[in-house]
């Protein structure tokens, strides 16, 4: 579970990892059962589909910027000079001329945060009064949000697995990743070649069951559209 010697990462391949905390025995736990999750995700009848989502999409933000915060002084400018992931996968930005840039993890997900919590605040776009609807492209936005949201949960488990097991919110990290891929495999709201960073530990955690694992793909830099206007960007 420690950190390999400079000499052993030296001798490996490029394409090699670390050892991965998140996937040892010890820590394969779960707050909520799956039984419990799955119930969680079905739409009930007569709720209205939008609604559902916007529930779960504010749940999401909700959670994983509270775990996030736990950790947040381990993930600093100089520790995460970039926006990392398993399977070496790099996240870009695109500033708000559309410019695709590489920024640090901490500021990569400042970005994430300000752009949803403005999001999930806008009256015309999660309506909260009588009568106001949802906007036409409310599937989309949710789409974005929560692969920004997957971003972060995957810079977690890679970056700072370690300091969420000391405070012991591994559990919880674990049982909120399982609602978030359940609830995509309900909904096909994430792309798979974004949620195949994690699929090893969608396997460890049996979350999908042996029968139907994500499709493995390859590591790559994943590109960031441009924000929404008004959103938080590079130069903003």
């Amino acid at each position: 579970m420690g950190k390999a010697r400079r000499k052993d990462k030296e001798s490996s391949s490029i394409s090699s990892e670390e050892p991965k905390l998140y996937l040892e025995e010890a820590v394969l736990e779960r707050k909520c059962p799956e039984i419990d999750l799955r119930v969680l995700v079905d739409l009930p009848a007569g709720l209205d589909y939008n609604e559902w989502l916007a529930s779960h999409t504010i749940a999401f933000f909700d959670h994983i910027n509270l775990v996030y915060g736990t950790i947040s002084e381990f993930c600093t400018m100089s520790g995460c000079p970039d926006m990392t992931g398993p399977q070496l996968r790099t996240y870009l930005w695109f500033d708000e001329k559309g410019k695709k840039t590489r920024v640090a993890a901490p500021q990569y997900i400042d970005y994430v945060m300000t752009f949803t919590q403005k999001t999930i605040t806008d009256e015309t776009i999660f309506p909260t009064k009588y009568a106001n609807e949802f906007p036409s492209s409310f599937e989309s936005i949710v789409r974005k949000i929560l692969r920004l949201l997957f971003h972060v949960m995957a810079h977690l488990y890679h970056n700072h697995f370690r300091e969420v097991v000391l405070l012991n919110l591994h559990a919880h990290l674990n049982c909120l990743f399982a609602h978030l891929i359940l609830f995509d495999e309900r909904f096909s709201l994430i792309d798979q070649s974004e949620t195949a960073v994690l699929a090893d530990l969608v396997q460890a955690l049996k979350i999908l069951g042996p029968e139907a694992p994500p499709s493995q793909q390859e590591p790559s830099q994943q590109e960031e559209p441009p924000p929404q206007q008004g959103s938080s960007s590079i130069g903003q």
